[in-house]
């Protein structure tokens, strides 16, 4: 009986021992597989929490002006921007145990297959807060054991590297509370027109309710089962001890004001602006389409919406609405260069094609002030004199010609000053001092200004017949403005990303472009078009809308048969406008012809009423001298007419006027000049 025995307790020892080797082997495993599991996943490191969210855009003083998407509204707020009720709510409804678990609740998942298997079908969801945070931002909602071993691994890697709050800040900002609305800022916003942070108890606990099925629980749809879910959530609440039954009671009576709309800022507000700011995001900051559209990006610009609102509605008032006429507008601090104000076309519905940006249209006699300036470098004076008549230049041996025309034909038959030729728009004046310089000197001259399109050295090239954009040209007019200084046009000052992280920042251009001195006489010079003293054989440019001008401007306008432009400039604001029609017919109609002189002059009047007027800077070196503008001398009391005239000190006239004197003060003068003259030699005898 013994011998049968021991083999049975044998095998019985062995069948012990072998179990015991392999649930070690099995632990062991485990072990290994868990460890090798957390230390792949620290590995890995954090995963990232970037998931598709709305871009954002702003203006100037932080008013929100559109957004994009992909349709659904998503926005990223703080933890800390988000009402302390919906965070009490979330928790006590989804995950009582939240902080207090590394990413798995296994007690409530324990009870859960407990019910399951009791209903014998799945009744009770088991997810933590961690657990759906890690669906929402990586995975797809199949239900099948590869998709749950991934939310899991995920779960796991949001536990090792985000604190909690961090994880409840992502959950509360990527949960769908149904309409598209995807976190609580997006659901505030769509249910209750109010920010996360200022949601009521009652406003909160019924949000609380919608993530556990949207198209269920939502108060739009179905008020009646999300005031049951609402009232569920106030007594979980206060099951777990974040507010009293009496707090539940008075919550779960209060009536809410459901809104139920999305608010739409997409092509509200400066659409042409907006979409050079997405524009400029992808090509200067280089940011790809997804991320500009998804990325969660707040994107503050520079436009002034007191300043665009007055830009779209003059254009409105003052173009016939029988019109064709299209506009490109653009409006710019000279000193920052941050554009204020832009206007693409008249409807941008019809077309989104951008006039202010994109068109390259021939500026006319605005291109005048670039080819004064450069005739300033080269030692010509405001009071410089050439013949203004009907002129024929001609070349390459007299084989060619060509004939400017004056507008209406109109000459002075007699010399008149550079100042006279700039306020009257004297075309014969400007094509002989573009001759005088070279002909590549104004090429050169408008790239020194920033004109990025390509000019035609051409005689004509002084009237305006090569293309340029508005935008850039409203830059070099502020070149003017700011006395010489570096600028460009500026749409965006920064650029944060979800989390606001600063991913972008303007930094300004540094250098003096122009000589401030000359800059300084060339703004004087431009002033004249709004000058009746200039006045000489006509009228000058800027007659017909000097009567509603109320500061000091400098500006130029300028017209060809197929386009009318008026740039000009206060020491403030610069601002610009081209008028005409997009397949370049001609412009026939007086009234069509007066369009962009008119928006100007009330775009400017209207943005700069509430400032103080101010005048331009004068820098030393300059000095002012009372000019007949006929004579182009020192002006004197028998003169009918005397504008002061700027100069860099030194290239002043020092002869005066004699034209008007009658024979009666002939005597009187000479016996000034003698003075002076008598004068000026004893201050040099003394100095030797």
């Amino acid at each position: 009986m013994e011998t049968m025995t021991n083999p049975k307790i044998q095998k019985s020892k062995r069948f012990l021992r072998l179990s015991l080797f392999v649930l070690l082997i099995v632990l062991t495993i485990s072990i290994v597989s868990i460890a090798g599991i957390l230390i792949y996943a620290k590995i890995l490191g954090p995963p990232p929490l970037s998931v598709p969210q709305s871009t954002l855009y702003y203006s100037n003083d932080g008013t929100l002006i559109g957004e994009s998407s992909n349709g659904d509204k998503r926005y990223w707020v703080d933890l800390d921007d988000v009402s302390e009720d919906v965070i009490n709510a979330t928790i006590s409804i989804e995950d009582q145990n939240f902080y207090s678990h590394h990413g798995f609740d296994y007690k409530r998942i324990a009870g859960a297959v407990l019910a399951d298997i009791k209903a014998m079908e799945k009744v009770q969801g088991a997810s933590t807060i961690s657990q759906q945070y890690a669906r929402n931002l990586f995975l797809t909602l199949d239900k099948t054991w590869k998709r749950k071993i991934s939310e899991a691994f995920y779960t796991l890697r949001l536990e090792m590297n985000y604190d909690k709050k961090e994880i409840l800040e992502g959950y509360l900002n990527t949960i769908n509370y149904g309409h598209k609305a995807y976190g609580i800022e997006a659901a505030s916003q769509f249910y209750f027109g109010k920010k996360a942070k200022e949601l009521s108890l009652a406003e909160s606990a019924m949000l609380a309710g919608i993530p556990k099925g949207p198209n269920i629980y939502s108060p739009i749809g179905h008020f009646d089962r999300a005031k049951t879910r609402q009232k569920i959530i106030l007594q979980s609440m206060v099951h777990n001890g974040f507010i009293t039954q009496k707090e539940a009671d008075k919550a779960a009576s209060k009536k809410l004001n459901i809104i139920g709309e999305h608010s739409s800022l997409q092509t509200t507000v400066a659409p042409y602006f907006q979409d050079t700011v997405k524009h400029l995001l992808k090509t200067k900051i280089g940011l790809d389409d997804r991320t500009i559209d998804l990325g969660g990006l707040h994107v503050f610009t520079t436009l002034n919406t007191d300043q665009q609102k007055i830009a779209e509605q003059v254009i409105e008032e003052t173009i016939s609405g029988n019109s064709n006429i299209q506009v490109g507008f653009a409006a710019m601090d000279p000193n920052t260069g941050f554009v204020s104000a832009l206007v693409g076309g008249r409807k941008y519905e019809d077309s989104q094609y951008n006039r202010a940006v994109q068109a390259i249209r021939q500026p006319g006699s605005t291109i005048k002030p670039l080819l004064y300036y450069a005739a300033l470098e080269k030692g010509f004076t405001p009071t410089t004199m050439m013949k203004s008549e009907p002129t024929t230049f001609h070349f390459d041996d007299g084989n060619k010609e060509y004939t400017p025309h004056n507008f209406n034909s109109k000459y002075a038959n007699d010399e008149i000053t550079m100042a006279q030729a700039l306020a009257l728009s004297d075309n014969v004046f400007a094509v002989k001092t573009h001759l005088f310089l070279g002909e590549d000197v104004l090429v050169q001259t408008a790239k020194h200004f920033g004109i990025q399109t390509k000019m035609s050295k051409v005689p004509s090239l002084a009237l305006g017949t090569s293309g340029v954009r508005v935008i850039d040209m409203v830059n070099a007019y502020s070149l003017l403005a700011n006395g010489g200084n570096q600028v460009e046009p500026v749409f965006i000052t920064r650029v944060e990303d979800y989390q606001g992280k600063v991913i972008y920042q303007y930094e300004p251009p540094r250098g003096q472009i122009l000589d401030p001195k000359l800059a300084f006489i060339m703004d004087q010079m431009m002033t004249g078009m709004f000058d009746k003293k200039l006045n000489g054989y006509s009228s000058v440019t800027g007659s017909t809308i000097a009567s509603q001008i109320t500061r000091q401007y400098a500006g130029k306008s300028g017209s060809t048969d197929t386009d009318s432009w008026m740039i000009g400039f206060a020491p403030q604001l610069t601002a610009g406008i081209w008028t005409g029609y997009d397949q370049g017919n001609q412009i026939t109609l007086n009234a069509d012809k007066l369009y962009a002189k008119n928006i100007w002059v009330r775009f400017m009047e209207k943005s700069l009423e509430d400032q103080p007027i101010k005048t331009f800077k004068q820098p030393k070196g300059v000095i002012a001298v009372p000019i007949d503008p006929e004579s182009g001398k020192i002006a004197t009391d028998d003169c009918p007419v005397s504008r002061i005239t700027y100069f860099i000190e030194g290239t002043e006239p020092t002869d005066y006027c004699d034209k008007h004197v009658n024979e009666g003060n002939m005597l009187e003068l000479d016996k000034r000049k003698q003075k002076e003259n008598k004068s000026w030699f004893k201050r040099f005898f003394r100095w030797f």
